[in-house]
């Protein structure tokens, strides 16, 4: 391999030019022929006993040439990139200049490459001893939202009221006709959440499982859709049934019925000083994050296929969440269940911009700190790491099923981000 040029291009991405010597092109198309040669018939030769020469004139003098180049690409495009002391984060494209057995293979490749992070100095990080503080009021707060989160969803009968989850099938229209993302089956809503819009909920209010009636709501004038704005809109609704939210009562019976086996705590002060102990580490990595971010630059702009990744990650979360509800992502986005509503998957994506800007820059960041130090993460790391921190979290200390969803690679993003961040926590300097 020659390196003829290398060119940083905008958004992080460079513009590498290489070539491959004759003799060793020669080769590769030789035992491509070896290898795909029986495949092209023919006529007076039987099958794979044709001469090379009589095969490129029959198919093409290039019949063996980009098999070749596939085969010395990877190795090729490495050394290259290594020369040019620029790290690919995406996937190359790559457009063949020249090849021919005689004079060899020039290819030109632009792919995405990671910014260059300046990490400046991150050993003794100095933070504010506050965040050493985390007070009784603060903890019972986070066991009443374990108990929340741990609340039972119990099937009743009788007429539905605020604080039921109704579950409900519906479709709207507007002046008759159905429009796009008014239309979910068995989807659970909590009435007088105020998840939806206009008086929707209060609808629902007085009628019993089985029932298909009418709810008839305004759309906002600036509900985000043209077609919606301000208009009227009828739902034919049907409740399918109701349950109610049972909140547990925090006993050391129900902590070590419930989390003894997947978190290892068996009572409510082993729970206590779990939460404890968590709020301590989230406000150390705030802090501690804030202070190393405070010391890094960044290239002017992030490389996109970096950004796609969040960007999808933030999309998988939605579309989950929507197949838990049995609805799709538009309608979820609609009901304000993220937080806010918008009208389509594309306008929570512009809202999002900047929280995936910063994700990208975080992961980044963190990244070239754990090259200082040293740290990889490879398969035997992340499963040893995942339980010790998120087990207790996803009550398991097996990856698997994140694997599934997100990845082996996020999983071992995350777990070598913690990695880090523990390391940095344990040399912080308070102040």
């Amino acid at each position: 391999m020659n390196l003829i040029k290398c060119e940083k291009l905008e958004k992080s991405m460079a513009e590498l030019q290489f070539s491959i010597d004759a003799e060793a092109f020669k080769k590769a198309v030789a035992d491509v022929f070896k290898k795909e040669g029986k495949k092209y018939p023919v006529q007076g030769f039987r099958k794979g006993k044709a001469p090379k020469a009589l095969i490129e004139k029959m198919y093409g003098a290039d019949v063996f040439t980009y098999d070749a180049i596939n085969e010395l690409f990877p190795e090729a495009f490495e050394a290259a990139a290594k020369e040019a002391g620029v790290e690919p984060v995406g996937r190359p494209e790559v457009s063949v200049d020249s090849a021919s057995e005689a004079e060899g293979a020039t290819l030109t490749v632009k792919v995405a490459v990671k910014p260059e992070v300046k990490v400046g100095s991150y050993n003794g990080l100095t933070v504010e001893k506050t965040v050493h503080t985390v007070t009784d009021e603060a903890v019972d707060a986070e066991l009443k939202r374990v108990q929340e989160r741990n609340a039972r969803e119990l099937t009743r009968e009788g007429a539905a009221q605020n604080g039921d989850i109704a579950d409900i099938d519906f479709e709207g229209f507007v002046d008759g006709v159905a429009f796009e993302g008014g239309k979910a089956e068995h989807y659970n809503l909590t009435l007088g959440s105020g998840t939806y819009i206009d008086n929707f909920e209060d609808q629902i209010v007085g009628h019993t499982p089985g029932e298909t009636f009418d709810v008839t709501v305004t759309f906002p004038e600036d509900y985000g859709n043209e077609d919606l704005n301000g208009k009227e809109a009828v739902f034919e609704t049907t409740l399918n049934y109701i349950k109610e939210s049972v909140t547990p009562e925090l006993t050391d019976d129900w902590v070590k019925e419930n989390l003894g086996e997947s978190m290892s705590l068996n009572n409510v002060d082993e729970l206590k000083a779990f939460v404890k102990s968590t709020m301590l580490y989230d406000n150390q990595a705030s802090d501690v994050y804030t202070a190393l971010h405070d010391k890094a630059s960044y290239a002017d702009e992030l490389p996109q296929t970096a950004l796609d990744y969040y960007r999808d990650v933030l999309l998988y979360r939605i579309y989950s969440n929507a197949q838990k509800y049995g609805t799709d992502m538009n309608t979820l986005l609609s009901s304000g269940m993220m937080g806010s509503s918008y009208d389509s998957v594309d306008a929570y994506l512009a809202d999002a911009n900047d929280s995936i800007k910063s994700i990208t820059q975080q992961a980044l960041l963190m990244q070239a700190v754990a090259e200082k130090m040293g740290f990889k993460c490879d398969t035997a790391t992340m499963n040893a790491d995942f339980g010790r921190y998120y087990g207790k979290f996803y009550g398991t200390t097996d990856p698997s099923a994140y694997i599934s969803s997100y990845g082996e690679n996020y999983i071992k993003m995350n777990v070598l981000q913690s990695d880090v961040m523990q390391n940095l926590i344990d040399n912080v300097k308070y102040e």
